[in-house]
């Protein structure tokens, strides 16, 4: 034996494992595994000990570092194997050995103790890390403000709305394998677009790919139950000098569909437990409705037709009919943009903006309603506006109530950016909410008193048949004054019958 040969021999009695894992690859692979398995065991306990607070820290260890490691892993039996077939080709010098495992040759004990440690720590890092993963990626979190430019206007409305403890996976995916692995599919899509740059502004309404509201909604609302009649109290103020205040009370019907547990009648006659409603939408918003067919719990059918948007037989023959449910009138449920008349009158009640300041809900309406490329833009306009209007307006008011024009600055920063998303090109005009029928039609878009059938009914749009107004005026007037049925009066005198108009001919500008 030569001496190169004996010292290739000694060298190979002191190599740990076969001569096989000495390669440039399976290095690499070791590297990178040993590199990536540090930094995920010290995200983990930093997500372990901190509750889970940073969520940026979440996705950064249960979605983005395990390829890495995973991909260390398998570089290390890929350089093994890749070697031996240069050696198996005469590519490279060296022993060709049996893929056996031998236990009484020390490298292959070497081998198995690692591979076995190994793949119990990665198998035990994988449980974690894909439960970790799939509760991080149901979060709210995750939904919301990962992809913070994309989904900010959403998750705004979302946590100011009456849903903000309910995560966005149980409306938006609901129960079930199909839609979950569904939802994931689609997410896949939609990290691309976000990736590249390229979705939609506004990102649209996914009024075609929501769950039908028996699967999803009906989880927790109970449609079957009668709620009779509710009484609302609406404050509103008015674009005048003095922001006078005006309250109207009313009784909303809501009633219910099923005869069951109450009358079937008011709001809830809708429902799908005792009556049947099927239409046809025009548009992808669902806001223009020419064709309506109602059955009775008898079976009785009638067709409705819009005489002022009406569709050819053919037309309807073709066209997607769809059930009325819930979603229908409640389609905005968790994303509401106020319209700043709204908003203005909340923030009068609790306080927020001074009633004594003149003017200052028509000139905060032009203010917030005014375009901008971007929110630092209507920041600094805001800021400006309101103090410059009442510098050259009203100077003795500056003097007297300087704190309480910078505080309606502050509120009205405040409610632009709840409502108003410039780079996404989101306010409260781009999604109507089809509740009501102030500032979008909602209701109208049936009850308009167009919609006729053959035979000559009409879908009724007289205002008692969903609410009762009990009283209106001043709120000083209202208190002298028992409540009772009456006619609508509208706190302004426009000069016409606003009975025989859509409120949304003013109102959608507001």
């Amino acid at each position: 034996m030569t001496q190169e040969s004996s010292n290739k021999n000694l060298a190979a009695r002191r190599c740990k494992f076969s001569d096989y894992f000495y390669n440039g690859v399976t290095a690499a692979g070791v590297i990178l595994t040993i590199v990536f398995f540090v930094i995920e065991a010290v995200l983990f306990g930093i997500d372990f000990f901190s509750g889970g607070a940073n969520f940026y820290l979440g996705i950064l260890t249960y979605v983005f570092l395990p390829p890495f490691l995973i991909i260390g892993l398998i570089l290390i039996p890929l350089g093994a194997l890749g070697k031996r077939l240069r050696i198996q080709k005469g590519q490279l010098d060296g022993v060709l050995r049996p893929l056996v495992f031998d236990p009484t040759v020390p490298t292959h004990r070497n081998a198995a103790i690692v591979f076995l440690s190994g793949s119990t720590i990665l198998l035990v890092m994988t449980i974690v890390g894909a439960y970790k993963a799939f509760h991080y990626t149901e979060s709210v979190h995750f939904c919301g403000i990962v992809c913070h430019e994309v989904m900010k206007p959403e998750h705004t409305a979302y946590m100011n709305s009456s849903h903000a403890r309910v995560k966005c996976v149980e409306c938006h995916i609901g129960p079930g394998a199909n839609w979950y692995v569904r939802s994931k599919m689609s997410g896949l899509r939609q990290v691309y677009r976000t990736a590249a740059n390229n979705f939609d502004r506004p990102i649209p309404t996914p009024v075609h790919n929501l769950r039908p509201s028996k699967e999803t909604c009906e989880q927790c609302h109970w449609p079957a139950k009668f709620f009779g009649a509710q009484q609302k109290v609406y404050t509103h103020y008015l674009a005048d000098e003095t922001n006078s205040p005006w309250e109207v009370q009313m009784l909303i019907k809501v009633g219910g569909g099923d005869p069951s547990k109450g009358a079937a009648m008011g709001i809830h006659w809708h429902m799908n437990i005792e009556n049947t409603i099927d239409y046809i939408a025009t548009d992808d918003k669902r806001t223009v409705i020419p064709w309506v067919r109602s059955t009775d719990p008898h079976g009785t059918v009638t067709e409705y037709m819009s005489t002022e948007n009406p569709i050819t037989p053919e037309k309807v023959a073709t066209s997607e009919v769809r059930r009325m449910d819930c979603i229908d009138c409640h389609n905005r449920p968790s994303h509401v943009f106020h319209p700043p008349d709204r908003e203005l009158d909340q923030s009068f009640i609790i306080g927020r903006l001074d009633v004594s300041l003149p003017y200052l809900k028509q000139k905060s309406i032009e203010l917030l309603n005014a375009s901008y490329t971007n929110e630092h833009e209507a920041e600094q306009a805001i800021l400006t506006g309101l103090s410059d209007y009442y510098q050259k307006s009203y100077p003795e008011i500056v003097r007297e109530k300087g704190a309480a024009i910078q505080q309606a600055t502050q509120e009205l920063i405040r409610i632009y950016k709840n409502n108003y998303f410039p780079e996404m090109k989101v306010d409260w005009r781009t999604h109507p909410n089809h509740i009501g029928h102030m500032i979008s039609d909602g209701c109208f878009r049936c009850h308009d008193g167009m919609h006729k059938s053959k035979d000559g009914k009409v879908i009724s749009n007289d205002c008692n048949a969903c609410h009762t107004f009990i009283a209106q005026g001043p709120p000083d007037e209202v208190a002298k004054t028992p409540s009772m049925a009456q006619e609508f009066r509208h706190p302004v005198d426009v000069g016409i019958d606003v009975t025989e108009e859509k409120c949304t001919t003013c109102h959608a500008a507001q």
